[in-house]
């Protein structure tokens, strides 16, 4: 795991501002550091190491390809690459290797093959920079799913240029590419509604003008003058799925279990093979269960496993955990939070996402992390299990909601909708009712339950203190809370609950979940690797029926394999999550001090984004009325980054 940096036709000191940008992304890879530069200095590569594999100099980045013509900065891991070595070696395509890192596999797979064929024999997670020296050409590329991030894109002064001779930027962090000379670009207030609706801003948008996110499964090429970069897929989440649904698996339940394990145990053989200690996140939850059983199977000794106790019972899962480490034998490491260590971690959040991001369950995450780098380099996790194997009790509930709501014919319901919308002032539940009695699809009804308070946040109908900021109406702000799921095709997928599967796999999964772990993992330098993501497994998945998934319950294939390695007894018990308790936190003395100065009328009013009435009356029915809306952490998640990169117009 590493990170990396670069720029194209940089109009100020390279060696200064890429060494900058590789220092502020330390955490990434506080190892070694590499820089290279072409000799005119108009393309410069820097990289950060996490040695994993092979830690000799071998396998130092920036990398220069066999014949010359390549230059590859990358952070990830290729699971396979033993495999495509050989394949090289035996196709003549090279005479042999300098090292044994998979960062030399995938840069002469790219040189022999091209750069997508590369990827589309590569089964792993990645964010990759590669400069053809020959086409003066740069190329970068992220993994299937969104494991690892890259954010690329133009400085504030190159944004309106139509000219050649642009500045093209891009960085694992997007601290790095913000610590540039000369970065001004304005905070991107189209992405304000998107965020307050979902807690994350969405791929392809930052939190900045003019950058943005390279989402899963793209490559994009810029050619110099590197002022017009292109952007084609490899590989594609909704194709899979469709793919997947056209050619359905034929054998039985027990048989489809069977080929399942078999790719999951190759999934995690293949991801537990590093140079460096490995462990396992271990809740008491199916899926990092389902890893670790596999785990422990496939290893002589016993595999680390880690847990955090949290001192609330409600939110406690680690007596479990322990019994099924216990059961599975591993060596188990638990440790107890306290309540100060959980709060402490607050002040840290806006500088390891680098944008406003407000999935609480970071702080639990970032916890867990910095205990299990305590022990080990690298620790497998089981993300992915619910949006693959239908876990969310949300898929059930919409689907029996809009099973009821479509046998109303839609000329009575949609003036109903409208009529207990206008009725429904301050009353949330009734919004919500009236927001689901409009839905034109199951898929339509999914994104309406998702919109919350959020929307009525956003400042309208008034100027902001920028010109930046135009005018403000409500058209335009919810516009600003529509992402590329309010277009996403209903009945894409053959039933519901397949389709809000995939929604969640296109944006949720990738844009909070991997997000939310690659960060805080990322800031105490711990490798997570996800083998439930692995490229066969997912493809495999998406030709299950769905009553292999649910019958009987959630990730119920999950679950007949789990149960060959653990009792079932000690599995179905009521899940009690991965939260913390903010809605109590945020009363207390200290850190209700600190939300309301974040939340200061003068403060919002300078800043123009929000309503100022709005977040008042939020804040006022949560203190008085004691009623918790999880728009509350995102304005202040949202406030805490803006504090802290003192944000300037």
């Amino acid at each position: 795991m590493c990170g990396i940096a670069g720029f194209c036709n940089f109009r100020g000191d390279w060696q200064k501002n890429i060494e900058r940008m590789c220092d502020k992304m330390y955490h990434r890879g506080p190892d070694a550091s590499g820089v290279w530069a072409s000799e005119d200095h108009r393309v410069v590569l820097g990289h950060r190491r996490l040695s994993i594999v092979d830690l000799s100099p071998a396998g130092a980045q920036p990398m220069v390809s066999r014949d010359g013509r390549y230059v590859i900065a990358y952070n990830g891991e290729i699971y396979n690459h033993a495999s495509i070595r050989k394949k090289l070696l035996a196709e003549g395509k090279t005479t042999g290797f300098r090292g044994a890192s998979d960062t030399e596999t995938l840069l002469e797979a790219a040189a022999a093959y091209g750069l997508k064929d590369a990827l589309k024999m590569a089964n792993g997670m990645f964010a990759i920079a590669l400069f053809d020296r020959q086409e003066h050409a740069l190329f970068l590329a992220r993994d299937r799913v969104g494991e690892k991030p890259l954010f690329y894109g133009k400085l504030k002064d190159d944004i309106n240029n139509t000219e050649g001779g642009d500045s093209f930027v891009f960085a694992s962090d997007l601290g790095s590419i913000a610590s540039l000379d000369g970065f001004t670009n304005p905070v991107n207030v189209d992405i304000v509604g998107d965020y307050m609706r979902y807690g994350y801003i969405s791929a392809p948008y930052t939190v900045y003008r003019g950058i943005w996110k390279l989402e899963p499964g793209k490559i994009l090429k810029v050619k110099a003058p590197f002022d017009k970069p292109e952007i084609e897929s490899y590989w594609s989440m909704t194709e899979a799925a469709v793919l997947g649904q056209k050619n359905r698996f034929r054998g039985s339940e027990a048989e489809a279990a069977e080929e399942l394990e078999r790719l999951l145990r190759e999934s995690v053989a293949g991801q537990m093979v590093a140079d460096v200690p490995v462990g396992a996140f271990l809740s008491a939850g199916i899926d990092s269960s389902t890893v670790v059983s596999m785990m422990q199977a496939q290893s002589a000794q016993k595999v680390k496993t880690f847990t955090v106790g949290m001192w609330d019972e409600k939110y406690n899962e680690a007596p479990v955990a322990k019994e099924i480490a216990a059961r599975l034998g591993t060596e188990h490491t638990e440790v107890y939070i306290t309540e100060e260590d959980a709060k402490g971690v607050i002040p840290k959040l806006a500088g390891m996402f680098g944008e406003p991001f407000a999935d609480s369950s970071q702080i639990p995450t970032y916890l867990v992390s910095r205990i299990t780098r305590e022990h080990v380099t690298v620790s497998l996790s089981g993300d992915g299990g619910d949006e693959l194997f239908c876990g969310y009790n949300t898929y059930y509930s919409i689907e029996n909601i809009w099973n009821r709501v479509r046998k109303i014919p839609g000329f009575l319901r949609m003036p109903a909708s409208a009529m207990l919308g206008a009725a429904a002032s301050g009353k949330a539940a009734m919004a919500t009712r009236a927001r689901l009695l409009g839905a034109k699809s199951i898929e339509d009804m999914y994104l309406r339950s998702e919109i919350g308070e959020g929307l009525k946040l956003v400042r309208r109908g008034r100027k902001g203190n920028s010109p930046d900021f135009g005018v403000w109406d409500a058209i335009q702000t919810r516009r600003a809370g529509e992402t590329w799921m309010n277009t996403y095709p209903a009945g894409l997928l053959e039933d519901g609950q397949h389709n809000l599967m995939l929604m969640d796999l296109l944006m949720y999964h990738p844009d909070d979940i991997l997000t939310k772990v690659d960060r805080t993992a990322m800031a105490v330098s711990l490798e997570t690797r996800v083998p439930m993501l692995d490229k066969d497994v997912v493809e495999f998945a998406w030709t299950l029926p769905l009553s292999y998934r649910q019958g009987g319950g959630s990730k119920k294939i999950l679950r007949d394999i789990l149960y060959r390695y653990v009792p079932r007894e000690l599995m179905e018990r009521p899940k009690k999550g991965f939260s913390i308790p903010l809605h109590l936190w945020l009363k207390e003395k200290e850190l209700r001090e600190w939300a309301e100065s974040l939340l200061a009328p003068s403060l919002l009013e300078a800043q123009g984004l929000f309503d100022v009435s709005a977040v008042g009356k939020l804040w006022d029915d949560y203190i008085t009325e004691n009623v918790w809306r999880p728009q509350i952490w995102y304005i202040l998640m949202f406030q805490e980054w803006w504090n802290s990169e003192k944000i300037k117009y």
